[in-house]
């Protein structure tokens, strides 16, 4: 057993972030792909039903905001600890077992009689999206071959665009169907668990071939202060993933709102406007990591956020059809980082795959949860408007980008492993 576990370790080295010759799996990654599509698609359900559950149940945007952060913080805080767990002993049948969850959720907040049921089922959702995104991180980057960027942006992709359907969930199915329409969507959870099986299927196969092991490395010494300037990289990368989650947590929880009080549209002409912002956001993270691959990831981390910066600050001052351009420029932008920035950060923690993209697709982009949950208090306080146009300014801060390593210095950090 000890020379297997030996000759394992050295099999799952690749995964670590060092260059690989493997073969790109695409039939895999359009899998995975399309269950995070099925995934993302029921999480949007959340901001989705808000414009009804705030008519339906009297609520204020305070509370709208704890439904945000009830979801976000079950997601963010045990993504981490389950990719923590999975780089150590990998659960390929955890996918569907996550998905089951969300079936759950979904089916209590079909028939949620209270705002505490609601905070229930949006926890459930919440917990099967911290079960999924970790291991399917994992997936993607075991079946990407040398193609990391391309095949995380495919993976987020996904995702991405499984969000964007949100605003057309409210328009199509939340508004004439009310409350109960989510239960719909415990249909596209049982699609998603057939559809992980296979996958679940494929990754313990992986596993049987000694690709991926709970293996047990030796530690080398690292220079305190190589390992100080890692650590340092890490809090400024989850800090700009956490101010583009703020940023996001403005648009899609309260911009409809933003557009009805301020602008004078109707809730269901709002909802064109922020599925063009989320669509072109899909949009820009299927390029984002092919253009990562050729100039660099700490550039198109920059661009993303600076780039957006004085596009997203425009918004709120322009009329409703330079607005419109406005959002899918801005969307566009600012999420082409989306999967860059877990590549990234893969790369500074090689070998903790699972435990990495649950800390950035996880806990920092969970924490928009907080900020949606901050927004709302401050627009019961001050107004939506001023708030929104104070949340507009928040890609500014992507300026601190300059304070991440370079690609070079990273190919540097790796070579020492």
């Amino acid at each position: 057993m000890a020379s297997q576990a030996t000759v394992n370790a050295g099999t799952a080295r690749p995964s670590a972030g060092i260059p690989t010759s493997k073969p790109t799996v695409y039939k895999v990654l359009l899998a995975i792909s399309l269950v995070h599509l099925f995934n993302d698609s029921i999480q949007s359900v959340i901001p989705a039903i808000y414009p009804i559950l705030k008519d339906s149940m009297t609520l204020s945007y305070a509370q709208i905001g704890w439904i945000s952060f009830y979801f976000n913080l079950t997601a963010s805080i045990m993504q981490p600890v389950i990719g923590m767990y999975t780089d150590r002993k990998p659960k390929p049948y955890m996918l569907p077992l996550g998905m089951a969850s969300t079936f759950l959720g979904m089916l209590l907040l079909a028939f949620a009689p209270s705002y505490a049921f609601v905070l229930l089922a949006v926890s459930l959702v919440g917990l099967g999206s911290a079960a999924f995104h970790p291991q399917g991180s994992k997936v993607a980057h075991l079946a990407a071959g040398s193609r990391k960027g391309l095949a995380q942006s495919i993976f987020q992709v996904g995702g991405n665009a499984g969000q964007s359907l949100a605003p057309l969930l409210t328009k199509w199915i939340f508004i004439p169907l009310g409350q109960f329409g989510s239960i719909w969507f415990t249909l596209v959870a049982g699609a998603a668990m057939l559809v992980q099986t296979f996958i679940a299927r494929w990754y313990k196969g992986v596993i049987e071939a000694g690709a991926v092991t709970a293996k047990k490395t030796v530690q080398r010494a690292m220079d305190p202060a190589k390992r100080n300037k890692i650590a340092g990289a890490i809090v400024v990368l989850v800090f700009l993933v956490f101010i583009r989650s703020w940023y996001a947590a403005a648009m899609t929880s309260y911009y409809a709102f933003y557009l009805r009080d301020v602008v004078g549209t109707t809730i269901d002409q709002a909802q064109i406007y922020i599925f063009l912002f989320l669509a072109a956001g899909a949009l820009g993270t299927f390029f984002g990591g092919p253009l990562a691959d050729r100039f660099g990831q700490r550039t198109v981390i920059f661009v993303s956020m600076c780039g957006a910066a004085p596009l997203a600050a425009l918004i709120p001052y322009v009329n409703l059809g330079w607005a419109t351009v406005l959002l899918v420029l801005t969307g566009f932008i600012v999420f082409s980082s989306f999967s860059v920035t877990v590549v990234y950060a893969q790369t500074l923690i090689p070998g903790k795959v699972g435990m990495v993209s649950g800390l950035i697709t996880g806990f920092a982009f969970g924490m928009g949860g907080i900020g949606a949950l901050v927004l709302g208090n401050l627009i019961d306080a001050h107004g939506i408007s001023l708030i929104m146009k104070l949340s507009s300014l928040l890609p500014i801060l992507g300026i601190l980008t300059l304070f991440l390593p370079s690609d070079r210095k990273l190919r540097e950090w790796s070579s020492e492993v």
